[in-house]
């Protein structure tokens, strides 16, 4: 009976649409975010790319089953980051599922990130990348 429902929730995966990318395709960056992180996420990015740097966002609607072009996304950049205002629960099922090494970016404050926060990660990312 397990792997009956597992199987229903895979074949959802047919109707999520298509995982979308704010910025480049591929690059040196990709930063992952879901829930209410998006608004300052999105405006960190935007200011990097501004800044001329390599780094897209991709903001994650779907959780179980993940979009069928994440995988495909994810593969396209040399470093993933994932900003979460927990514990890393995301970044975790993403290693899980993926087989990728995420940097986990985490507040568990009970504050927003704040955009400068985010922009500080990213230019130390793209630092030790040699960008």
């Amino acid at each position: 009976m397990s792997h009956s429902r597992q199987e229903k929730i895979n074949r959802i995966a047919y109707d999520i649409p298509d995982q979308t990318v704010f910025g480049p395709e591929s690059g040196d960056l990709l930063v992952v975010s879901w829930g209410g992180t998006y608004g300052a996420v999105y405006t960190a990015v935007s200011d990097a790319q501004a800044n001329g740097h390599s780094v897209a966002h991709a903001h994650i609607r779907y959780l179980n089953p993940f979009p069928l072009s994440l995988g495909k996304i994810l593969n396209q950049y040399k470093r993933i980051m994932v900003a979460e205002l927990n514990m890393g629960q995301l970044s975790r099922l993403l290693r899980d599922h993926y087989a990728i090494e995420p940097v986990v970016f985490t507040k568990i404050q009970g504050q927003p990130f704040k955009v400068r926060e985010l922009k500080e990660k990213i230019t130390d990312l793209l630092e030790t990348l040699g960008d």
